[in-house]
């Protein structure tokens, strides 16, 4: 038997400005998690774009406003190999929203109680993102491409 697709939403968060920033965050105490963007799981029934406004304010305490989907990108956990389809959606940040701050994660999934050391990191970033979370960059805006990491596929690609 095949086991089901997990569902999930992914948010570039940016921080406008003369010099745009995306939000990302480490978890405090496990370095080898990488750096990433908010992302989560969508309940049954929810809309993705709900789900990635909660997932980001779960995982950061930043509330977001949906710019647009990007794309939906189809690959396996890295770690445990199970099917996952990722919607990645462009959200811009609340104005005022801070450099870096400490967040404890909230919400009822396995990440609550966490605590995420969150930040704005300037636009193109240095390097690639934990499992390849920034392929999508590029989709909201060319100038954005982490240097150095492959294209995403068009064919995923949102219109």
């Amino acid at each position: 038997m095949t086991p089901p697709i997990r569902l999930r939403a992914a948010a570039y968060v940016i921080r406008r400005g003369p010099a745009p920033a995306l939000l990302v965050f480490d978890h405090v105490g496990m370095p080898e998690a990488g750096t990433q963007v908010p992302a989560g799981g969508i309940r049954p029934g929810e809309p993705p774009e709900r789900a990635v406004v909660r997932e980001t304010a779960e995982e950061t305490g930043v509330t977001a406003t949906v710019v647009r989907r990007l794309a939906v990108e189809a690959k396996p956990h890295p770690g445990t190999g199970l099917p996952r389809r990722t919607t990645f959606f462009l959200l811009h940040a609340p104005d005022g929203a801070p450099d870096g701050w400490l967040h404890q994660v909230g919400g009822e999934d396995g990440d609550a109680g966490f605590i995420f050391a969150c930040r704005f990191v300037p636009l193109p970033l240095d390097g690639p993102l934990a499992d390849g979370q920034d392929a999508w960059l590029a989709s909201a805006d060319p100038a954005w491409a982490t240097p150095g990491t492959p294209s995403a596929p068009a064919a995923a690609k949102c219109s």
